[in-house]
């Protein structure tokens, strides 16, 4: 075992999950060892291109375990709570290349499944995280937040393309700099080809999943295997892409009320604030969304939480693809550790992407231990 490793299972990482287990989550530990493609498909650029992939005798493409979230999603979906409420916490290693140090990170969290009371839920899983922190002897972090679910419901609100829809969507928790990704986007369709103008437009408006599933099978039955390095799925991809910019631009005032929606930032309070005066200028129907941001809100305080503490902005994204709701960053308030301490947010929509029959309400946390120990001065 390493000295790193050591610390974190022996050391105060331990008593912290321990306290976890008191408090009514399971301790579990995922196989170190799993299938490549949920964490391809489902996890953030910035884990996907650090993964440690592998190949069995088999052919089946595996990888180091990158993340807890979709290990410990999978095992849930696969055991007899699946579809009830259950809450698990973890200790142990993940696996991602890094340009310096060890590819071996010691992570703890808990997830949380099936519970209904999402406000409260997402403020206890918060409180969890401040704790974690206070508990390595930060107690004031800088805390950062955002709500892609916010996002979601402006986006689902506005009179725009389902193409567009899903394109906005899609660039916003895969970036996070949607102001670039319009500008590119904008110029992608003036620069666009005319070749395949009708083809590209009768797609614009289809289902994402059986277009993509029409357009590989057309490729390959044509032959084609790869062009330019890129796959037949990545062709795919691309082409469908086209179809999104080729279903029309996107109106002036739109982009206007997109970009003032990803300006809006600070506390909580304020930010609710102005998102309301928004909704009201731009006649959205935004009120569930604000409802649970206000509500989620009000158990953090009642938490004894500090939320004028909280580092709000709509434009915030963790780079986590399967976050579906609130998510929050604990950075080192000194600025010494530049890594996160702890990250965590809800993601609904993750259990029916892993195969469940039924939406499973779902919000964790990961704590990254070397950072916290280096934040805390080993305290």
């Amino acid at each position: 075992m390493n000295v790193s490793l050591s610390l974190a299972v022996n050391g105060r990482a331990d008593a912290l999950v321990t306290s976890y287990e008191r408090a009514g989550y399971v301790r579990h530990e995922p196989a170190i060892l799993q299938p490549a493609e949920p964490f391809l498909d489902l996890a953030g650029e910035d884990i996907r291109r650090k993964m440690y992939l592998t190949v069995d005798a088999a052919g089946r493409e595996l990888c180091l375990r990158p993340d807890f979230t979709i290990a410990v999603s999978r095992d849930y979906l696969a055991s007899d709570a699946a579809g009830h409420a259950a809450a698990y916490c973890y200790l142990g290693p993940i696996f991602r290349q890094q340009e310096r140090g060890s590819g071996e990170i010691i992570q703890a969290g808990v997830e949380s499944f099936g519970r209904r009371d999402t406000a409260a839920a997402d403020a206890e899983i918060f409180a969890l995280g401040l704790e974690a922190a206070a508990h390595y002897g930060i107690t004031n972090p800088d805390i950062r937040m955002g709500d892609v679910g916010l996002f979601i419901a402006l986006i689902d609100a506005l009179k725009i393309t389902p193409a567009w829809k899903r394109r906005l969507i899609k660039d916003f928790n895969r970036a996070g700099r949607l102001q670039q990704d319009l500008d590119l986007l904008l110029r992608e369709q003036a620069q666009s080809s005319s070749e395949y103008a009708g083809v590209l437009a009768a797609m614009a408006n289809s289902d994402p999943g059986a277009a993509h599933v029409l357009v590989t099978d057309l490729l390959s039955i044509a032959g084609i295997s790869t062009v330019g390095g890129r796959t037949v799925a990545e062709i795919a991809d691309r082409f469908l892409e086209q179809s999104t910019l080729a279903g029309g631009g996107l109106p002036k005032e739109i982009r206007a009320t997109v970009e003032r929606f990803l300006a809006i930032a600070g506390d909580p309070d304020t930010a609710l604030e102005e998102l309301r005066e928004l909704a009201g200028d731009a006649s959205l129907a935004l009120g569930s969304a604000l409802d649970l941001f206000e509500s989620r809100t009000g158990f953090l305080a009642a938490r004894g939480v500090d939320v004028t503490r909280i580092n709000f902005s709509t434009a915030f994204t963790t780079g986590l693809d399967y976050y579906t709701g609130f998510e929050f960053r604990l950075h080192d308030p000194e600025g010494v550790v530049e890594p996160p301490l702890v990250v965590g947010g809800r993601y609904d929509n993750l259990m029916t992407r892993l195969g469940s029959k039924e939406k499973i309400p779902a919000v964790g946390l990961g704590l990254f231990i070397e950072c916290l120990v280096a934040a805390g001065n080993g305290s």
